[in-house]
């Protein structure tokens, strides 16, 4: 007897095969039979013609720090996720040490948008290595699947403590990160992450610590992953790392490469389908690259007193480590102003803001006609420079006005091509992170909605490989992302006329009644994760039917 049956769905089976009607069975945690079935069962669900396909598996989050104060990971079971991997870009909480606690926090409230009273008041540090924050992870249970990377910065940290973020790593420093990663590997960790991105500073303006590291750093650490025999190496590179190095790298180590974040900028519009091409050819010489690429326009909300949006650029970089009214004396300063609109009016491989400043809005203001208006709108009208604009009407509101701008992926024409693409990877959702910026958790339903039914980008049996089999391949996350007897009962159950994500909104939930930017799920019927089904409660009486994977094939 099956412990339950859905009858009567669409099944898109994730392997990109043509939907069909049938019936699907789960018997303890996997699925045991899929078609038509007749066989007795204890509890019967009707679809009623509703789509049935495997869960989300969310390939690119920074739960790290939440997940130890919220095993739930809200909101992304609510929104059909039900793997998520953790630990992308090397911007983890483990390894480290109890002296370290207040800097790795401190980094991540500069790099990831994250509130500083939150991660103090929230991470709970029960653990001190790699491998015994994983065993915290599956001691505490959570209510969607966890795969977890260990991370560059973290590992630089552990090693160098401050001067990890002033200089490159001395040979037996080096050595150190080596052997702390390859005990990560053994105990579950399902790769190695690292950023060199630009954008990605930590307190004070300091370059995140994997940015120091030269290639001798970067070839020992990704070659470890050989002698490991599996895991897969990610990054999220800056213009100047070169695809021609990852595929060295690819080539050294015999292991995936995952290369972030793809993004369209639509002043450089080729720069991200040339990096696509190199990676595909680096496909067909036999090296295992894929581009990760997201399906949704990069969107942010910030004030000045947080300027996620512009603190990767050079120009910017004086003002980073500057705080009350010498900060706010630099954003008046004329030469400042002139060196940032210098660097604008340059092009540039990847940066966040390319001054488009009729993609940037006023969303609060104590000068509510300006609200819901562009910058370059209101510029224009006042006869003023936009960045002249922006910094003014910020300085006279003391850096309380909220913006909101449109920065990369915003040509849907392009953007339909990355996704389209046979070396991209549908990703960089950033769940859990960039809280008060912007919500991509829902990008899946995102894919299915906007993507397939309102754009016809996509067949619907086609977006659902790119949300399941496909990344589940890639990461070599075993028996996950297939409607097939004997693997694991993940699935999301939908209506195909009306899924997508709904509009973003702020709640207070976070420690201390910290607000985040979430966004509802529209169209899911169902949800569940080793066979258990997820009723969307949050909190201590939330189910924690996932599981640390530790055990993987890539």
């Amino acid at each position: 007897m099956f412990d339950f049956v859905i009858r009567n769905a669409l099944l898109l089976d994730g392997l990109g095969s043509a939907p069909v009607r049938g019936d699907l069975a789960v018997t303890g945690d996997r699925i045991s039979a899929v078609g038509e079935l007749e066989g007795a069962a204890r509890t019967s669900l009707d679809a009623g013609g509703l789509a049935l396909m495997p869960g989300i598996i969310d390939n690119h989050t920074h739960y790290d720090a939440q997940i130890t104060w919220d095993p739930g990971v809200s909101p992304s079971p609510q929104l059909g996720v039900t793997t998520a991997v953790i630990g992308n870009c090397g911007f983890t909480i483990a390894p480290c040490r109890g002296r370290d606690r207040e800097l790795v926090m401190r980094n991540l409230t500069q790099v990831e948008g994250m509130s500083l009273e939150v991660l103090r008041q929230g991470i709970r540090w029960e653990f001190e290595t790699i491998p015994e924050y994983l065993d915290l992870l599956e001691r505490q249970g959570s209510a969607v699947n966890i795969a977890a990377f260990a991370g560059h910065s973290a590992l630089r940290t552990y090693v160098m403590g401050e001067a990890a973020t002033q200089r490159a790593a001395r040979e037996g420093e080096i050595q150190q990160m080596r052997a702390l990663l390859l005990e990560a590997m053994r105990a579950g960790a399902i790769g190695f992450s690292t950023s060199t991105s630009p954008a990605h500073n930590g307190e004070g303006g300091l370059p995140m610590p994997s940015r120091l590291a030269d290639e001798n750093e970067l070839r020992t650490l990704v070659g470890s992953l050989k002698e490991a025999g599996r895991g897969l190496f990610m990054l999220t590179k800056g213009g100047h790392t070169k695809v021609s190095f990852l595929e060295e790298l690819a080539a050294e180590s015999t292991r995936p490469v995952v290369v972030a974040a793809l993004l369209h900028n639509s002043t450089n519009p080729d720069a991200v389908f040339q990096d696509l091409e190199a990676i595909a050819r680096a496909n067909a010489r036999g090296r295992r690259l894929v581009g990760a690429v997201s399906c949704c326009p990069l969107a942010m909300d910030f004030t000045l007193r947080s300027p996620y949006t512009f603190e990767g650029l050079e120009s910017w970089q004086p003002a980073l480590a500057l705080k009350g009214a010498a900060y706010e004396a630099k954003l008046a300063e004329p030469r400042f102003r002139d060196a940032v609109r210098s660097e604008l009016a340059r092009p540039a491989h990847f940066r966040l803001f390319n001054g488009q400043w009729d993609k940037v809005q006023v969303i609060e203001s104590s000068r509510r006609e300006t609200e819901q208006r562009s910058i370059g709108e209101l510029a224009r009208e006042a006869g003023n420079d936009p960045l002249d604009f922006m910094l003014d009407l910020a300085l006279d509101e003391r850096l309380e006005t909220v913006f909101s701008a449109l920065l990369l992926n915003s040509d849907e024409e392009a953007v339909g091509r990355m996704l389209r693409h046979p070396a991209t990877l549908v990703s960089l959702s950033d769940a859990g992170a960039h809280l008060t910026f912007f919500n991509d958790a829902g990008f899946g339903l995102h894919l299915l909605g906007h993507w397939v039914r309102e754009r016809g980008a996509l067949t619907l049996a086609e977006a659902a490989r790119r949300l399941t089999s496909h990344p589940a391949s890639v990461f070599g996350i075993r028996e996950r992302g297939a409607l097939k007897p004997g693997c694991y009962a993940d699935l999301l159950l939908f209506d195909p006329a009306s899924v997508n994500r709904g509009p973003k909104h702020r709640v207070f939930d976070l420690p201390g009644g910290h607000p985040r930017l979430t966004t509802a799920a529209l169209g899911v019927e169902g949800v569940w994760v080793n066979g258990v089904r997820l009723d969307g409660q949050t909190g201590a009486g939330q189910a924690r039917p996932g599981r640390l994977l530790r055990d993987f094939s890539a």
